[in-house]
């Protein structure tokens, strides 16, 4: 969309006023993002507006939108939020945060910091849901344009998409969104099965279009017969919905029935029910294929009537049939809930936060979690998983995770009865609490004043976060003391196993990086921690040993390194010499730590030198690697040799080239795999000149297996060269 396009359309629903703050936004954007540009070679303030366009396609209000232009400023450019609040509102600031990623704390890994950002999101979308509709927007016009991204971040970005995104756009209702993320990932994670069911669902298209049109008219006779206005159409299946399915239930394409949809928006919940009617009259309905989310909406507010029926040639037909308010909740989700109103604030009525509680519980979950990647866990866990439908015995309908037991029933309804919960009856027979609850099933939890409480089992027997984590807030308030006292005692005497004193580890400046480290306020509460189980004893010791375990390792090396180097260090007969899981020996040394280096690969059959190292034992090289030869590691060599008859298997790289033509690439791996040997990685690319280069990880046991492989490649025609190398 270009400029003029997005306020085009958000003058169908907007204000004067609106559109001349959108506008200055706009261009508070554009000046910010002046001289940047994308991967793709486009001005990179095509982005913001093509997330602001989404953005106004849901008609959301106008700060929204805003938050669309303003979205990576500051991520991106050297203007701040405190900026952004003076020039626009807090309230702009804080969605422009919510969306912005943490780039100036150091993590220890991409996956932590990945984590870090989506928890920041989440709490930020807690606290205003609007911060996730502009992220899903973001994330939409990004899949779009992913092309242009290296294939590494094209995979990254799809499995996120799959993970997160489509699943918070499913949890919030909206389809529209959810449904081209999902395809659009489908496609770069697995293009073959994508292109496949695209080119078999466009051979059957006119066949299937020729069906839907001649149920369209006999049911718009029916319907007009009986007076009512109706709105019908044929429902496109999704491309990813039909992958799923064929993966889940492991089914051909031939074998998926309801491709063929109607959907059928009407004007008013009681003209629903009559249509339905009228269908099951005109075809046959399929037993245990309605459904009434009429009666009883999904979580994310989606209501309409599924039933499938036997069509007129004899084919499973699925109808949809619901309001146009419905329709449009369907569509838009949360979107289409968004009161705005001219001159007030921007909120969500009272039962549509209720509809959005569990998102408030994303707030409390944070705040039980060690970590960001166990906070993302529980989180997938509660809002991306299939849900079940369970009543109490009044009628009250409550969703639960798939695979829920009766424990998480009883802390959904409240967390006193899960506390004092003491047993269930199902459908009015008494189970155990690790029952597995079923859609339609009627709980009843038992309750006792003299119950002791939760027990330790009770986190391994529930399955939703909210129980877990309402029974670990048990744990850590009911038996603090005992807790503290019991996790110091597992922390200190797992630092014992490590070999090292108490005194040397347990120092106050020492104690408090690692609280800091796992978010801990306080020493009592890490200990508290280890005590109720919400951290291992063995995390804790590993990172209070951490600094004591690399000074003592680094002092035994130098000290191994100045014994060898001074020729002190002698063989002693009398230990039986280890086998070496390299397969390499130190020649008159046992029991050091030997690794294969991976510069050179070296198997059995290579000549071998072993090579010192600060901390980290003896390096194993080929002779002729160039990283042994300079004349600095010289006085650093070792003697060593290959175990006679090691069983362990090498990985080593080799590069093929030869002419390009087709089916090249699987005479080569057809090869390979007829001399018996196991490929670890293969990728290949060419060039202008048809010159074909395969790079390809083998693994062998010695250099007279390598010789075989190379010389079974070397047959094929086109095949120029084989060559080994170093990375």
């Amino acid at each position: 969309m270009t400029i003029e396009e997005v306020m085009e359309r958000a003058e169908q629903y907007l204000s004067e006023d609106d559109l001349s703050y959108l506008n200055r936004a706009y261009e508070y954007a554009r000046n910010a993002h002046e001289g940047q540009y994308r991967k793709s070679g486009e001005p990179y303030i095509i982005h913001p507006i093509e997330v602001a366009g989404i953005l106004v396609n849901l008609e959301v209000d106008p700060v929204t939108v805003a938050g669309g232009f303003l979205h990576d400023v500051v991520e991106d450019t050297d203007v701040t939020l405190e900026q952004i609040s003076d020039e626009f509102s807090p309230e702009l600031a804080m969605l422009v945060d919510g969306v912005t990623k943490l780039k100036k704390i150091k993590y220890k890994s991409k996956r932590e910091q990945q984590a870090e950002n989506h928890r920041k999101m989440m709490i930020a979308m807690a606290q205003d849901i609007r911060c996730i509709l502009i992220k899903l927007a973001d994330r939409l016009h990004n899949m779009r344009t992913l092309k242009h991204m290296p294939k590494e971040k094209q995979m990254q970005k799809a499995n996120e998409t799959l993970e997160i995104f489509a699943p918070l756009a499913h949890r919030l209702g909206i389809s529209t969104i959810k449904w081209e993320l999902e395809d659009t990932a489908l496609r770069y994670l697995n293009p073959q099965q994508y292109y496949r069911i695209v080119n078999l669902m466009q051979k059957k298209r006119a066949e299937r279009e020729g069906f839907v049109h001649e149920v369209v008219d006999e049911i718009q006779e029916r319907v007009k017969d009986v007076s009512i206005d109706a709105e019908i159409s044929g429902r496109p299946k999704h491309i990813y919905s039909i992958y799923r399915k064929m993966a889940k239930q492991h089914k051909q394409f031939n074998e998926i029935y309801d491709l063929l949809a109607v959907r059928i928006v009407v004007n008013s919940i009681k003209d629903c029910y009559a249509v339905l009617g009228i269908i099951h009259t005109c075809w046959k309905p399929m037993p245990g294929r309605f459904k009434d989310y009429i009666a009883m909406p999904k979580a994310n507010m989606y209501q309409s009537l599924h039933t499938t029926v036997i069509g007129p040639k004899g084919d499973p037909l699925e109808v949809q049939i619901r309001t146009s308010d419905m329709h449009k909740v369907a569509e838009y989700g949360i979107a289409a809930h968004w009161a705005y109103k001219e001159g007030d604030e921007n909120q969500v009525n009272t039962s549509f936060e209720k509809k959005l509680s569990w998102f408030r519980q994303i707030l409390e979950w944070q705040n039980d979690v060690s970590n960001a990647e166990e906070f993302m866990e529980s989180l997938k866990i509660d809002l991306f998983s299939d849900m079940v439908f369970v009543f109490t015995p009044k009628g009250d309908v409550f969703e639960l995770p798939t695979g829920s037991v009766p424990l998480d029933f009883a802390y959904r309804i409240h967390t006193e009865i899960g506390n004092h919960c003491i047993g269930a009856k199902v459908n009015g027979k008494m189970v155990p609490l690790d029952h597995r609850l079923k859609t339609g099933d009627i709980v009843e939890v038992l309750t006792s004043k003299h119950s002791y409480g939760p027990s330790k089992d009770w986190l391994k027997i529930s399955q939703s976060s909210h129980a877990k984590n309402k029974i670990k807030q048990w744990f850590k308030k009911e038996k603090r003391e005992e807790n503290v006292e019991k996790g110091r005692e597992l922390v200190e005497k797992e630092i014992k196993n490590h070999g090292f004193e108490l005194k040397a580890v347990l120092t106050a400046d020492n104690i408090a990086n690692v609280s800091k480290k796992f978010n801990f306020t306080s020493e009592e509460d890490m200990y508290a921690a280890v005590g109720y189980g919400g951290i291992t004893a063995a995390q804790i010791a590993t990172r209070l040993t951490d600094k004591a375990r690399k000074e003592r390792t680094k002092e035994q090396e130098e000290e191994l390194a100045k014994s060898i180097i001074e020729g002190k260090t002698t063989h002693t007969p009398s230990r039986p010499p280890r086998r070496a899981e390299s397969g390499v020996r130190v020649k008159g040394i046992d029991n050091l730590l030997i690794r294969l280096s991976r510069c050179c690969n070296p198997v059995p059959g290579d000549d071998i030198v072993g090579y010192i190292t600060k901390g980290r034992g003896v390096s194993i090289h080929r002779k002729d690697c160039p990283n042994v030869n300079e004349d600095n590691a010289q006085e650093r060599l070792l003697e060593v040799e290959w175990e006679s008859d090691s069983p362990k298997n090498y990985n080593v790289d080799i590069e093929i080239s030869g002419f390009d033509r087709r089916g090249l690439l699987n005479e080569v791996l057809q090869a390979v795999a007829e001399t018996k040997t196991d490929m670890t990685s293969v990728s290949g690319r060419s060039d202008n000149n048809k010159m074909a280069t395969i790079s390809m990880t083998v693994s062998i046991r010695n250099t007279a297996h390598l010789q075989k492989v190379v010389e079974r490649v070397k047959r094929i025609p086109d095949i120029y060269a084989v060559r080994r190398i170093m990375q």
